[in-house]
């Protein structure tokens, strides 16, 4: 018979994430591994990993960080690129004080600003990431980029990037990857998994050990769950896409289930994106192979960015989503403007509840939001059809 018990601890080695990366971290220097510290799922992590050093996700969460960055940045950038420079202001991030080399990438101009000033006093590589997607001269001038990164991995670490090495990287990051994407269908029905669960079954560095591990672990939790009736999440299901979460900055998820939601599926730099799909390890040409799955990543930056709406239909349909919430950080133009296209995509080919959520990373705006996601849960618990609809577009748009 199952034992049907809530957990005391459900994931016990993600408990202390943050902890565990930072000794991950400092015993990998200490044996002589560079740590090199990231600001995008554009950044290649195989080649690091090849060049045997520890790429380190640098994206700031936290919104005590904000008001030093703001001393060089404007007040209206996006949260996440301010919050990563006042960590780099603060000296407060340990990861990126022990970083050999930050990687850098030109997906907004916000971003590029920012990492100018970066590069004042920090080792900086920066992959120039052309944005036409359909593009084959496009491509062809990104390969070159990550090119020119494998290069620069050479020189600065004294190490030569082989086939075979890129080869051991990219299977391990498809074990990541495919790990991340097995435990979200436990978030497909029967759900067992929350969305608020799936942010914490993550880490700042690729492919520790324990990590993959922990994540194997928690697996076999969740089919645990699966077999008790009484785990089984009825709520309604939440579909989020748009900016990323970062640790720290999961308050759009936190806000939705508190008010009764369950987010099942995150279409999100954060969530799935990076994981559906794998890389061919056994490829005759492997660096081009990585450079062409990293250069499928279809965020707002791309353009046309079709792959982002072909994603969330497929989502749609996969985990049986009954509303959506498109999330915006404020500053962030890009997604801020590609809003209107996704608004009418679910409108037009799903007839679903939608959501545009702009915000910040502070508390201040948490009520305004709260109260526009209960009213957009309402909608998809108690008013069927056209009424329903009707009464999920006012919530998208009121004030």
């Amino acid at each position: 018979m199952a034992q049907c018990d809530e957990e005391a601890t459900a994931f016990p080695r993600f408990a202390d994430m943050v902890g565990n990366c930072l000794e991950y971290a400092e015993t990998a220097q200490q044996a002589g591994r560079p740590i090199v510290g990231i600001f995008c799922e554009y950044t290649p992590r195989e080649l690091i990993m090849a060049a045997g050093g520890v790429p380190v996700c640098m994206c700031g969460g936290d919104a005590d960080m904000i008001p030093a960055a703001e001393e060089d940045l404007p007040a209206g950038l996006c949260p996440l690129i301010k919050s990563s420079y006042g960590y780099h202001k603060e000296r407060a991030n340990p990861f990126l004080e022990m970083a050999s080399l930050l990687v850098a990438e030109t997906t907004c101009d916000g971003k590029k600003k920012m990492y100018e000033l970066l590069a004042r006093s920090r080792p900086l590589h920066l992959l120039e990431l052309t944005q036409k997607s359909d593009a084959p001269a496009a491509f062809t001038h990104w390969r070159q980029e990550v090119l020119r990164f494998r290069d620069r991995l050479q020189a600065d670490f004294g190490v030569r990037i082989t086939p075979t090495r890129l080869r051991r990287a990219a299977r391990l990051l498809n074990r990541e990857r495919a790990l991340r994407l097995a435990l979200a269908q436990y978030s497909k029905p029967p759900t067992v998994l929350t969305g608020v669960e799936y942010l914490t079954l993550k880490s700042l560095i690729a492919c520790i050990p324990e990590d993959l591990a922990g994540m194997e672990e928690a697996l076999a939790t969740l089919e645990a769950r699966r077999q008790c009736p009484e785990r089984v999440i009825h709520r309604p299901r939440v579909l989020l896409t748009g900016v990323p979460s970062p640790h720290g900055a999961e308050k759009v998820v936190e806000i939705i289930e508190e008010a009764g939601g369950v987010v099942v599926a995150q279409e999100t730099c954060t969530g799935l994106k990076p994981n559906l799909e794998q890389v061919d390890a056994d490829s005759p040409d492997i660096l081009t192979e990585i450079a062409r799955h990293y250069y499928r990543l279809p965020c707002s930056c791309m353009t046309p960015n079709n792959r982002r709406l072909e994603i969330i239909s497929a989502l749609i349909r996969e985990y049986r989503v009954q509303a959506v919430v498109d999330h915006v950080w404020t500053g962030c133009l890009t997604y801020d403007v590609e809003s209107r296209r996704v608004a009418d995509w679910i409108r037009a080919k799903h007839r679903l509840p939608y959501l545009k959520l702009e915000c910040g990373y502070g508390a201040a705006d948490s009520p305004r939001i709260r109260t526009r996601v209960e009213a957009l849960l309402e909608a998809v618990q108690g008013y069927g059809g056209r009424s329903g609809r009707s009464r999920a577009r006012k919530a998208a748009t009121s004030a």
